[in-house]
């Protein structure tokens, strides 16, 4: 997601309102972009990056889950995978878009007069960018059930059902992107005129669906926060009991400590576009409609928050990369779990006395 800093399109198509290319001053934008630090070389790095890291992810991911006899553990893995699939496809599909333009620096206006790409790409946007923070707080969800409320139901859910709740997210996302097409708000080129976005009009249908993206976002977020805080404070009261559960609570932890990194990425990439967005709207409201074009200092501080949004999709994947225990036990060898009681002592395992007995 947000991968632009490319030649805007001609004046001609920039400049008619009614159309999706008609939010950016493409002769201001002209010089900008000429002169900005990016470069098509960049971009493409970039993109390797976030879709090398996600790969790697999913292979370890894929790894790990053939190991693991636990349901809570499996599941949360499901969850992990559903998130990196998300993030490495949104990274390839806005490529396959931006990085072309990149070299082509084709016309958006003849290449795309019925806004049917640009239509694509902002619904990729969309969709790709509201995914994980649902799943994140999906995630912290069930985290939170499962720790809280351990006895509330008989066994974990399954990795079918796990993958039925990844779907669900997914299918809520795709109607949430498919709302401008439906009429409700609109996709529009942005500055600096290579990547599609919802428009930061105020206009009734505009204001709609911005407001409903940002408040949907934050929503996830908060209820991530206060989920995951609920979860750690748990943790930390009853991590030090019996040392028969031990190594049970050392994986509790580990995906806690997984799950809180994922949300504090999450807060950190996305509240200031989210919060951003309430405040454009909001603050042109009284305009009632008059205004065609976001002035340019609005126009380049969205395009520096939809840089900070692309972090989330290559950072997510090196929170489970990083934050695993083997990797863990090797910074601190103190984190090792401890042995049990019955393996200090195995006279108290009742197989072993039996056999004892027998003898």
């Amino acid at each position: 997601m947000g991968w632009g800093d490319m030649e805007p399109p001609n004046s001609s198509a920039a400049g008619r309102s009614d159309t999706c290319f008609g939010v950016f001053n493409a002769s201001d934008g002209h010089d900008n972009a000429q002169n900005s630090i990016t470069s098509p070389w960049f971009s493409t790095a970039f993109g390797l990056i976030g879709l090398c890291s996600n790969l790697f992810a999913l292979c370890v991911l894929l790894s790990s889950s053939r190991k693991l006899s636990s349901r809570a553990r499996s599941s949360f893995l499901v969850f992990l995978c559903g998130l990196v699939v998300t993030d490495f496809m949104g990274l390839l599909v806005t490529a396959s878009v931006i990085i072309p333009y990149h070299f082509i620096k084709f016309t958006w206006a003849k290449v795309d007069p019925g806004c049917h790409l640009c239509n694509f790409l902002g619904f990729s946007m969309v969709f790709f960018g509201q995914c994980p923070l649902l799943l994140g707080a999906t995630m912290a969800g069930e985290r939170f059930f499962g720790i809280n409320h351990p006895f509330s139901r008989s066994t974990s859910i399954s990795k079918r059902r796990a993958w039925s709740i990844v779907g669900l997210v997914w299918g809520f996302s795709c109607l949430l992107g498919l709302l401008p097409v439906l009429g409700l708000g609109r996709y529009t080129l942005q500055y600096p005129g290579s990547w599609c976005f919802l428009t930061l009009l105020p206009d009734t249908g505009n204001v709609i669906f911005c407001l409903l993206f940002a408040l949907l976002g934050i929503f996830s977020v908060l209820l991530s926060f206060i989920f995951n805080t609920v979860s750690v404070v748990t943790l930390c009261r009853v991590y030090h009991d019996r040392e028969s559960v031990q190594r049970r609570r050392d994986s509790e932890v580990e995906m806690m400590v997984q799950l809180v990194g994922i949300m504090i990425i999450a807060t950190i990439c996305w509240m200031p576009l989210l919060i951003f967005i309430i405040q454009t709207v909001l603050q042109q409201l009284p305009a009632s409609g008059q205004i065609q074009m976001l002035p340019m200092e609005m126009q380049k501080m969205l395009l520096i928050y939809i840089r900070m949004v692309t972090w989330n999709q290559i950072l997510d994947p090196w929170v489970y990369i990083l934050f695993r225990r083997a990797v863990l036990q090797r910074v601190y060898p103190s984190l090792r779990p401890r042995p049990s009681i019955l393996s200090l002592y195995p006279v108290l395992n009742p197989s072993l006395g039996r056999k004892l007995t027998a003898d």
